[in-house]
């Protein structure tokens, strides 16, 4: 059996005891050993290497005794909040507790590992039993547990809090999480190259002779030098003030001679107030600026961020994996499972959507303005070889529950496998535009080929029945290649009933924020749709996403959303509401009332009823929200729509 280690009983019967890891992984999901899951790659790329790892998956957080079942780790404790920040897992857009977590056993958030080392009911009974700022939280019990063990903070809480940022449940600005979690060192990312030479530097620190000296080797120390490691940020004190800071730095690290200054946090938090806030939103605009324009590991500078006598250091991205890299990383031996300790109460849930699923790529340049693919996994495309997914899917026939279908091939976008443009590929994104909108860019290459060609070679796969496609098609991209090969080959084979596209909402103005393209684009691509499924004799039907009250939609918008949706005769059983999520440019907005890369205003619906009169227009049909729907439309001095007409959304 190839799970890492979970308990005392898995220890002893590889012949070990408590205290002989080298590392603990704390996470707030349930252990899933499935490359899907940042814990298990991190896990067996460490156990690759000879690293002895155990996990301590959803540990109560009011039990240190939890904290203490796998003994004292050797050289370091890896925490996560897990798969999903903790505070958009346990609430809604709406800031309500959230039902269920699908992270969770059986998808039930009470479940948690206890301190008796069984899964059930945490000491204290709470409801939900991954804790608010989980990270913050799962590190101040392992300091509890054992003092002194290095604390290494990431996924992707870590990573999208790792610098300032605003916090929308507290509707504060809130300090790099490195800090309030008093970690060691934050990994942000995609994590493989950094926990890797952390690790090293660590175990040449604790025992020089036991490895080879790391790329670059840190002194045998009481403590390991951990800066300038691609990937992660790092505090240090000065005793100087901010006229002399950079100066300060370079004295020590030479190698930041191009890192830029951010704001200091004073500014960000409001101690520096001109009395309506406006001097907080310009210093928090231009920091997240430069953290936006610097997030590509081919281009961008260091940052520094003051907090007084104290700064937070940004080290360059990390530099992506190669193909043969990452054909290694998805090669490890993975169980494919949850573990079996989760047996009893019926699973995982979050596994059902990805266990018979192959990824082919990282990075997306698509760059919507509310999805934190940017700050995380960054705009260049890496991408598994066809032969290395070829060898995944014939192990998925293997499977005892295999059915014969691979519910999809894809990555954050599933028809992105190579980079935007040579451009990209050679020295990075552009971070002053976009590729796709507000229109594509002339150096743009659309490229579907290789993808084809994939897809083409699984469907030969002996034992597999049939290949989806589900993982998001950018249909603006789609649209864009000259030889319609991939939509027709979409059509024909991959589409399962119903093809789910994100086109997000109609306004010009609205899509121009999200940075999606405009509707022209998407009903181009709906008519050509409906025309190849015409053509090909197949009843498959289009399923749009759409978003309420982003940025920049006002009522307004959301009639005019709503008037399309009554002309198409589509309306959505769900909306997602705007939720102002950590790292992304459309929060920045959210909270500055402004575009922060060009300054320029932008309408925010930030009232509870607002948000809730746009999301009903949107789903106008539903009884429930008729009262709703007409005042919307009285307040739009648009009674005509209230009646009994079929032009009418609701009726009097």
């Amino acid at each position: 059996m190839s799970f890492l280690f979970t308990s005392e009983a898995e220890l002893m019967a590889a012949g070990l005891n408590p205290g002989d890891l080298d590392a603990i992984i704390v996470t707030g999901d349930a252990y899933v050993d499935h490359s899907s899951f940042g814990t298990a790659i991190i896990g067996h790329l460490l156990a690759a290497r000879g690293y002895r790892v155990g996990i301590l998956a959803r540990p109560d957080p009011d039990d240190v005794a939890a904290f203490r079942l796998l003994g004292r780790p050797r050289l370091a404790f890896l925490v996560t909040a897990g798969s999903v920040d903790s505070m958009v897992s346990n609430y809604t857009a709406n800031k309500k507790p959230r039902s269920e977590d699908n992270y969770a056993p059986g998808g039930d958030k009470s479940l948690c590992l206890r301190g008796d080392g069984t899964v059930g009911p945490g000491l204290k009974g709470r409801a939900n039993a991954r804790p608010d700022r989980a990270l913050i939280v799962y590190s101040g019990m392992c300091r509890q547990a054992y003092k002194g063990v290095p604390i290494i903070a990431g996924g992707l809480e870590a990573s999208l809090r790792r610098l300032s940022h605003y916090d929308y449940w507290s509707d504060t600005i809130r300090k790099s999480i490195l800090l309030d979690s008093k970690a060691d060192i934050l990994v942000y990312g995609m994590g493989e190259r950094q926990i890797v030479e952390i690790m090293d530097r660590l175990a040449h620190c604790a025992n020089p002779t036991k490895l080879a000296p790391p790329t670059n080797p840190a002194k045998p120390e009481a403590k390991p030098d951990l800066s300038g490691i691609r990937g992660t940020v790092h505090a240090q004190h000065i005793g100087h003030t901010a006229a002399t800071l950079l100066e300060s730095v370079l004295a020590q690290r030479p190698d930041l001679h191009d890192a830029l200054v951010l704001p200091d946090f004073s500014v960000l938090a409001g101690s520096a107030l001109d009395g309506s806030g406006e001097l907080t939103k310009r210093a928090y605009a231009e920091s997240f600026s430069l953290q936006y324009k610097n997030s590509d590991p081919l281009s961008a500078s260091p940052l520094i961020e003051p907090y007084g006598e104290r700064i937070v250091i940004q080290e360059r991205p990390a530099l992506p994996l190669s193909q043969q890299e990452m054909d290694a990383v998805y090669a490890l031996p993975y169980e494919r499972q949850w573990h079996p300790a989760y047996d009893a109460f019926g699973g995982v849930p979050a596994l059902t959507e990805v266990k018979f699923s192959l990824t082919s790529s990282r990075g997306c340049f698509g760059a919507c303005s509310f999805c934190a693919l940017t700050f995380h996994q960054g705009r260049n495309i890496s991408s598994r070889s066809r032969a290395a997914i070829l060898q995944e899917a014939r192990e998925l026939t293997l499977l005892p529950d295999f059915k014969g279908y691979i519910h999809d091939v894809g990555g954050p976008t599933a028809n992105f496998r190579v980079p935007a443009c040579n451009k990209m590929a050679k020295r990075g994104a552009c971070m002053d535009r976009r590729c796709l909108s507000p229109e594509p860019c002339p150096n743009l290459k659309p490229d579907h080929r290789d993808y084809v060609e994939l897809l083409r070679e699984l469907r030969t796969v002996p034992g597999v029945k049939k290949v989806f496609v589900r993982s998001g098609v950018r249909f603006d991209y789609a649209l864009l290649d000259p030889d319609d090969t991939f939509l027709r080959e979409l059509v024909q084979h991959h589409v399962s009933g119903q093809l789910k596209v994100a086109p997000e909402h109609v306004s010009p103005n609205v899509l121009a924020l999200m940075g999606k393209a405009p509707h022209q684009t998407f009903e181009a691509f709906s008519k050509k749709y409906a025309a190849l499924n015409a053509e090909m004799g197949k009843k498959q039907y289009l399923v749009p996403y759409f978003i309420s009250g982003h940025p920049g939609a006002d009522l307004s918008a959301a009639l005019e959303l709503a008037l399309y949706l009554k002309r198409t005769g589509f309306v959505p059983d769900q909306v997602q509401d705007f939720y102002p999520t950590p790292g992304t440019l459309a929060t920045a907005m959210w909270f500055c009332g402004f575009n922060p890369l060009d300054g320029k205003p932008v309408y925010v619906a930030k009232g509870a009823h607002e948000r809730a009169l746009q999301r009903a227009l949107l789903q106008f049909n539903k009884p429930q929200n008729a009262s709703l729907v007409r005042e919307a439309l009285q307040k739009l001095g648009r009674t005509d729509l209230i009646g009994t007409r079929p032009s009418c959304l609701v009726r009097p």
